[in-house]
């Protein structure tokens, strides 16, 4: 098989130089362009095409930003995977990067000695191969611009399904999702009422600093509240709690009432927030149910605890269709062991989990 053409765009000839060490390293990718901003690239673009881009965000003349809103614009289809920092600025900007259609982002190495570390180098490979082989079309824009829908323009897209009515049950749900998923959760937060009849636990796996800025997105963007998760703080209905990076996220009872909790656990299935562990809390949970949704995401997160949660705990199981899903490694693993009771679109989620819910 012929490797895969890489194009790396970045204004600092160190990182240029360390990234295509090691990119060509492996045999899958060869480094086919550099550039050191997205003006340089696009003149690339002009007379190549590549399997796959990384960019910087901060670069002269035309930044990572300008340079994907360019790409979106010339309906390029190369994929591209974001270098991000640290900073609470570089979160915010990573997700600016994530909606205008890079797949995934890793975070920057600070020094040459840093990138050759082993962890650093084998998480690059995960995300390089997540974002070049991912779905062409997902990751080019098959999430539709998320509008907010009021309670009364919701109802009229479910109409025609029995929505559940408070009493018949507590439930509670809870979503994995991992690259793609800033996006997807997009396509499905919004579109929950703030009557929902649940609470709602996410783990999107991201480092540590980016949970917050995705927390923040999204409940600027949704009528339920939507904040990263606190340990020891109650579970109310009507919100979503996005567990942070670096931890994971649990379900502990606590006085009658049901708690988050954060464990240090080693990563699990390679992440940390791992959704194992969350789905796995909740077996002995008091809820009547537990509605599991996974979306898209490399990987097989999510599988494990919900096969573990079924042994003990009556579930609706939720997969992201693979068309719509930028990687269909955590949605297909979970489909693949015939626990599954939907397979539903993107822009359906919501709608599943209101018909399987209800509202208060």
């Amino acid at each position: 098989m012929e490797p895969k053409k890489i194009l790396i765009v970045d204004d600092s000839a160190l990182t240029r130089r360390v990234l295509c060490d090691i990119i060509n390293a492996d045999e899958r990718y060869s480094v086919e362009g550099m550039a050191n901003n997205g003006i340089d690239a696009l003149k690339l673009l002009d007379s190549n095409t590549y399997d796959g881009i990384i960019t910087d965000i901060n670069m002269p003349r035309m930044n990572g930003l300008e340079f994907l809103k360019e790409l979106k614009k010339r309906k390029r289809e190369e994929r591209v995977m974001v270098l991000s920092t640290e900073t609470s600025e570089g979160a915010k900007v990573t997700l600016d990067a994530l909606e205008l259609g890079a797949v995934d982002f890793i975070q920057k190495p600070q020094s040459a000695i840093y990138s050759k570390d082993q962890d650093f180098i084998k998480r690059f490979f995960e995300i390089l191969e997540a974002v070049v082989f991912s779905n062409r079309k997902a990751s080019s824009g098959i999430y539709r611009n998320t509008v907010v829908l009021r309670p009364a323009s919701l109802m009229a897209k479910v109409e025609g399904i029995s929505i559940p009515k408070e009493g018949k049950g507590n439930k509670i749900v809870a979503i994995a999702s991992s690259t793609g998923g800033p996006k997807a959760l997009q396509s499905v937060i919004p579109r929950l009422p703030k009557n929902l009849d649940a609470a709602v636990l996410v783990v999107q796996h991201m480092p540590v600093g980016f949970t917050k800025s995705l927390a923040d997105r999204l409940n600027a963007m949704s009528e339920l509240t939507v904040s990263e998760a606190v340990d020891g703080e109650y579970i109310e209905k009507g919100h979503v709690y996005i567990s942070k990076g670096g931890a994971h996220m649990n379900y502990q009872e606590s006085n009658g009432r049901g708690r988050i909790v954060y464990t240090d656990e080693p990563s699990r299935e390679g992440v940390k927030p791992c959704a194992n562990y969350m789905y796995e809390s909740l077996a002995k949970s008091p809820y009547h149910t537990v509605v599991c949704v996974v979306l898209t995401g490399m990987g097989h997160d999510g599988t494990e605890g919900i096969q573990n949660l079924v042994k003990t705990k009556k579930t609706h199981i939720i997969a992201e269709d693979e068309k719509s899903c930028v990687v269909n490694g955590m949605p297909g693993s979970i489909v693949a062991t015939g626990l599954v009771n939907e397979v539903v679109d993107i822009d359906q989620v919501a709608q599943s989990i209101l018909a399987n819910v209800g509202v208060r």
